[in-house]
């Protein structure tokens, strides 16, 4: 029998990343609920990792693991949440922390340090932290192995048994030497070399047909991006084309000149595909929408609309299947499994719902992670160029266009904010975006750092997090890239809604961005540059766009990341003169309708990549 390692889902963002992790490194990985029996674990299992989660252990209606899983006799890692369930059942404290941690952060390994977990190297590196509760007073037997600047206890173990908690990331990305932490641990276990996962191809068509039988076909919804490519791939390799069907929707929220190259790629991929135009819908049911949770729903519902109307396969007919290219992250964050919602994707709305509960949907990359579905592509043949395209969501430019309805906004804030490293002169927008902290959702106010500000990404980096650390109220930061000190206010002319001038202008912009990347031999080193509007000009030519019948000011703002699975990223540090450029180039081209330009210097957590 092949021991596993078991994942205990405490309702985090990470949990399946988590096992995916221990996947890289041969070695079998199971998910398993928070309630778990320990007693049911006692047949293959070769270790346990407790996940991370979106609550606090103070409150009494949090996950708890059974108490009787710390005595297992396996090696036993408690990450985040995990780490300080772990701590507080064995007798430890556990704290609410008066500066939150949310993204990067230095590690120090204690001279003292003989976890085998943690190794010399590990000292002084960048790890990823999402928590505002912290470990204060360990438990009997445990030590501290590593600390960080607001984590004294960053890293425990206990003295003579097998015992680990994390208050850091290992799994994601940007922890610079968390995979090799997970592999000491894998290896603590004896477990490394034990599993292969170069078939995960050939397991997935093997599901597909298992699920399809010989009687039924799939119906898929393709966008032309990475994730629904790769399913249509694998699904069309599983069944008899005539079993197989695909729909393309030009939702009127695509990139320029989208709609002509998605059909060109698409094709290649062989199978029976459909396209259709169905962007006055779209843009009819959204009229007045302007919730980003709203338009997500919106969205996910009018998809379903257009293939009710252009195939019937939601009808009585039980002959189809629906096919998605859902990968975790879009599970994750639309709140499945327990975990805390931090936004809806558009195939995670009631009615996929309720086609899942049925049987009745074919997912065969649900488990996987944005690389492993790359890793499948490449392994199916795919083109390169489709498979390493930048993600693009399924919602399109309706979540990048920041909307707002109120006729009379507050007024944008200009404050000056104090922390430990000094005074910071910031501009506070009237409009809010997306975040996710702690495992949990936000929506709060942004800042934009306007004038004065030092052009060195490190130092950038070190503000934006601590503004967001030590001021509960905000969960983005920026930069003006016209450094124009005069406050924003919303463009009169409310509501500022999604429309297709308003979505034309954003084409243009998006494009433009885009096309500088390429030029600069960028694309390849950016992972994704989600470029978004908001209806923000300044105090100074807001009469100026009242005035104006034919436009009015929005602001753009640009949004380069790196990242490999897109559960946490970084912003990514371009060059000075590029950003000057393409700032430039908009205003030649866009300058009677645009304000400013801003880059977002968020990491994720504590903001998602998406504005919305």
């Amino acid at each position: 029998m092949i021991k596993a390692v078991y994942v205990v889902d405490c309702g985090g963002q990470y949990c399946h990343l988590i096992a995916s992790r221990i996947r890289q490194h041969e070695a079998l990985s199971k998910v398993v609920p928070c309630d778990v029996a320990a007693s049911s674990l006692l047949g293959d299992v070769g270790a346990v990792i407790v996940s991370g989660g979106p609550e606090s252990v103070f409150d009494p209606s949090s996950r708890r693991v059974d108490p009787a899983l710390w005595d297992l006799e396996v090696p036993i890692l408690g990450i985040c949440y995990g780490c300080q369930m772990l701590c507080q059942d064995l007798g430890g404290r556990v704290e609410a922390a008066p500066v939150g941690e949310f993204g990067r952060a230095r590690l120090f390994v204690s001279r003292e340090n003989n976890s085998l977990l943690l190794t010399p190297e590990h000292d002084g590196s960048v790890v990823w932290m999402s928590h505002r509760d912290r470990v204060t007073a360990l438990p009997p037997d445990f030590e501290t192995i590593a600390t960080t600047e607001h984590s004294p206890h960053a890293a425990v173990a206990h003295k003579k048994k097998p015992l680990f908690g994390l208050q850091l990331h290992p799994e994601v990305a940007h922890t610079e030497r968390g995979l090799e932490i997970l592999r000491n641990f894998v290896d603590l276990a004896g477990l490394r070399g034990t599993w292969r996962c170069a078939d995960v191809a050939q397991h997935q068509i093997s599901r597909i047909q298992e699920k399809t039988g010989e009687n039924l076909s799939v119906f898929v919804l393709v966008s032309g991006g990475v994730d629904s490519a790769v399913a249509f791939a694998l699904i069309a390799k599983a069944l008899p084309a005539h079993r197989v069907a695909g729909l393309y929707v030009d939702t009127g929220m695509m990139r320029k000149d989208e709609t002509a190259k998605v059909k060109a790629s698409l094709r290649a991929l062989g199978g029976n595909l459909k396209f259709v135009d169905a962007s006055d819908l779209f843009l009819k049911n959204l009229e007045g929408v302007t919730n980003p949770e709203a338009k997500r729903r919106v969205i996910g519902d009018t998809f379903l609309q257009v293939q009710k109307e252009e195939c019937g396969f939601l009808s009585d007919d039980t002959h189809w299947l629906l096919g998605q290219g859902t990968i975790y992250p879009d599970t994750i964050e639309s709140g499945k499994g327990g975990a805390d919602v931090i936004k809806t994707h558009h195939n995670r709305v009631p009615e996929i719902e309720r086609l899942l509960r049925a049987g009745q949907v074919v997912e065969p990359l649900a488990q996987l992670y944005k690389d492993e579905v790359r890793a499948v592509g490449e392994k199916l043949g795919l083109p390169k160029h489709l498979v390493w395209r930048h993600p693009f969501p399924g919602p399109g430019l309706g979540v990048r266009l920041l909307c707002v309805e109120d006729e009379r906004p507050p007024p944008s804030r200009v404050v000056v904010l104090r922390n430990h490293r000094g005074v910071v002169k910031v501009d506070i927008p009237p409009l809010r975006s997306v975040g996710c902290q702690g495992d949990s959702r936000t929506y709060k106010n942004f800042v934009v750092f306007k004038t004065g500000y030092p052009r060195d990404w490190v130092e950038l980096d070190r503000m934006a997090t601590d503004v967001i650390n030590e001021h509960d109220a905000i969960n983005r930061a920026t930069i003006s890239l016209t450094n124009n000190a005069t406050p924003f206010v919303i463009t009169p002319g409310a509501p500022h809604t999604v429309t297709r001038s308003r979505l034309d202008l954003l084409r243009e912009a998006d494009a433009l961005v885009h096309q500088a990347f390429v030029d600069a031999d960028l694309m390849t080193s950016i992972w994704q540059c989600p470029v978004a509007m908001a209806p923000l000009t300044f105090h100074d030519n807001a009469a100026a766009a009242a005035s104006s019948s034919s436009s009015s000011k929005e602001t753009i703002i640009l949004r380069p990341v790196d990242s490999t699975e897109a559960m946490t990223a970084s912003f990514s540090k371009l060059p000075w003169d590029l950003l000057d450029h393409l700032t430039n180039a908009l205003f030649d081209k866009l300058g009677d309708r645009i304000s400013d330009v801003l880059f977002d210097i968020t990491n994720k957590p504590p903001g998602t990549i998406e504005w919305e």
